[in-house]
């Protein structure tokens, strides 16, 4: 989902890697329905709403998935492996609310493998966001967000957050929140309502910019998640996902807010935990 590795285009890098790309992209696309009647239902439904209860498009979003896909040169980022794992817990927990950090080529693939679920994109860029939604009208649920960190900063906010009250779970006000939460810089505070108004039961972290000093880092992105999953009130974990642990930042800052204990998975550049909640568990100010 990154400039970097996508450039907004298809990089035509490695051709000999491009049919096997296509093919995990198609693939991933079809793990939820293959043994499913649910394209012929959902295609029968003419008029009926789709993913978030918005799209009156009679074609559901797995079926354009598979055409989009099987007619472009445009690939998902992740291999077929990594998104095999996300795939798997999706079919089990579908229809979840699925929070995703970043808006790309993969994002028609992640609606798809949640159907009559709530999928929300959540991209830094307004003008990559239009330029997503104008290909994919009706399909794609996104919110331009800001990011108040950099890259450069990261260090200097793993090593000063316990200083802030507010950044703690047992903080001034009884437990880490996020809404509003100016004090906290790892907070992200001005996120869109709908984003705090329930609770995500898939979180997926692939953006934003991570790959330059100046760019916005996923320190506040992994720190938000954490404290989400943390607070959970309904039944169960929180699946949080990872991706582009091979990168010093994500890496560190997992290990701290996403714990390593509760790691369940790592395949690839991509690590699955499943995190459990705090709310009622006693006095805490740790993470992990």
């Amino acid at each position: 989902m990154e400039k970097m590795k996508f450039n907004r285009s298809f990089s035509a890098e490695k051709p000999r890697l491009f049919a096997g790309l296509l093919a995990a992209a198609f693939a991933a696309t079809l793990l939820l329905i293959a043994d499913s009647p649910f394209l012929c239902s959902t295609s029968a439904a003419v008029g009926g709403s789709g993913n978030n209860g918005e799209s009156k498009d009679p074609t559901p979003p797995q079926l354009e998935a598979i055409l989009h896909y099987a007619t472009s040169r445009t690939v998902p980022q992740q291999s077929l492996a990594e998104i095999s794992v996300s795939a798997a817990v999706l079919r089990l927990l579908g229809p979840c609310r699925f929070l995703v950090f970043g808006l790309g080529h993969d994002s028609l693939m992640w609606t798809g493998l949640n159907p009559r679920g709530t999928t929300l994109f959540l991209e830094e860029d307004p003008r990559w966001v239009h330029s997503i939604l104008r290909r994919f009208p009706n399909l794609l649920h996104s919110r331009v967000v800001r990011y108040p960190t950099r890259l450069h900063q990261a260090d200097s906010l793993l090593s000063s957050y316990k200083d802030e009250p507010d950044c703690l779970l047992g903080g001034s006000h009884g437990f880490a929140h996020l809404k509003g939460n100016a004090r906290c810089k790892l907070a992200l505070s001005t996120l869109p309502s709908e984003v705090y108004e329930d609770e995500w039961d898939v979180i997926m972290i692939d953006a934003p910019r991570g790959y330059f000093p100046e760019a916005p880092g996923r320190m506040a992105a992994i720190y938000t998640a954490a404290v989400m999953a943390r607070g959970r009130t309904h039944h169960g974990v929180t699946h949080v996902f990872l991706h582009d642990v091979n990168r010093r930042v994500e890496r560190v800052y997992a290990e701290e807010f996403l714990c390593k204990k509760y790691l369940v998975k790592a395949v690839g550049r991509l690590w699955h935990f499943e995190i459990p909640s705090f709310v009622g568990n006693g006095n805490f100010t740790s993470f992990c």
